[in-house]
């Protein structure tokens, strides 16, 4: 399926900021079973993208600009090629071994509850990593309510279990936690997802990804309930879903901030035809 991308950011300032600096993951990297055909990114002050690789083989840009910005947008559009790999991603930039994925963070940190939880999902799987990820998956998918809405960025995976809802990324962060427990290297992808009717989203989408042995790396999006198929878009990879956030930084000055994003992720053949008619 080729999709086309279009995911728009604007900080807003009440007060102006003197100085902003902002770290972006928004350049998707090919793989078996996805390769970027284009790609652009913009931003609409003058300023000066750097591109880096960050320690994960993410592909990065920073920038700084200058105010006094009561307003700032970043815009990345573009079209990708996928393939249905059955979630299983092969010849992706790798940096670390496995085993870095069973480092907690603040935002996946041990939890009893998870741990209780996971251990019960395995024991009743009973058939090796593979089969416990899946159920996993199957329960968190049914278990916890899909929250709608931009990340905060605080919640932690036991709060987001506790009160069983949360947005893409709490769930992710459920997840990591509860394959983290069963000795499973899980990390989280920030990246994008078509669904059905491809209405436009207010932020990108996230999903974990496990390390199964004899198969590497498999995506479990608990969001959607499947491993990622042709619909997905894979960005960036981290610990949590912070490290693989598509836009992170700070300012000088300002207070009053908001922040708004409308992700529009379509088939690029439905978005061409209705642009013809």
């Amino acid at each position: 399926m080729r999709l086309t991308i279009r995911h728009e950011t604007t900080y807003r300032f009440e007060t102006p900021a003197a100085s902003v600096i902002q770290t972006l993951r928004l350049w998707p990297r090919g793989h078996d079973g996805q390769h970027v055909v284009r790609w652009r990114l913009d931003v609409d002050r003058n300023c000066r993208l750097r591109a880096a690789e960050d320690a994960f083989g993410n592909q990065a840009h920073v920038f700084a600009a200058d105010g006094p910005l009561d307003e700032i947008t970043v815009l990345v559009e573009g079209e990708v090629d996928t393939q249905d790999a059955a979630g299983v991603v092969n010849r992706a930039a790798e940096r670390f071994p496995p085993a870095l994925y069973l480092r907690e963070t603040p935002l996946t940190a041990h939890d009893h509850e998870i741990s209780a939880f996971a251990e019960e999902v395995g024991s009743s799987a009973g058939g090796g990593e593979l089969a416990a990820l899946h159920g996993l998956l199957d329960r968190l998918h049914s278990e916890m309510e899909f929250a709608p809405g931009q990340p905060d960025g605080a919640t932690t995976a036991a709060e987001a279990f506790r009160v069983k809802r949360g947005t893409a990324q709490d769930l992710t962060h459920v997840f990591l936690t509860a394959a983290r427990g069963l000795q499973i290297p899980a990390r989280c992808v920030s990246g994008y997802v078509r669904r059905e009717g491809g209405e436009p989203q207010d932020s990108p989408h996230a999903w974990a990804e496990a390390y199964v042995p004899d198969l590497g790396w498999v995506g479990f999006d608990p969001t959607e309930g499947v491993c990622p198929t042709e619909s997905h878009v894979r960005v960036a990879i981290g610990l949590d879903c912070l490290g693989a956030a598509p836009v992170r930084g700070s300012r000088y000055g300002g207070s009053g901030e908001t922040m708004t994003m409308s992700v529009l992720v379509q088939d690029a053949r439905a978005s061409r035809s209705y642009r013809r008619s």
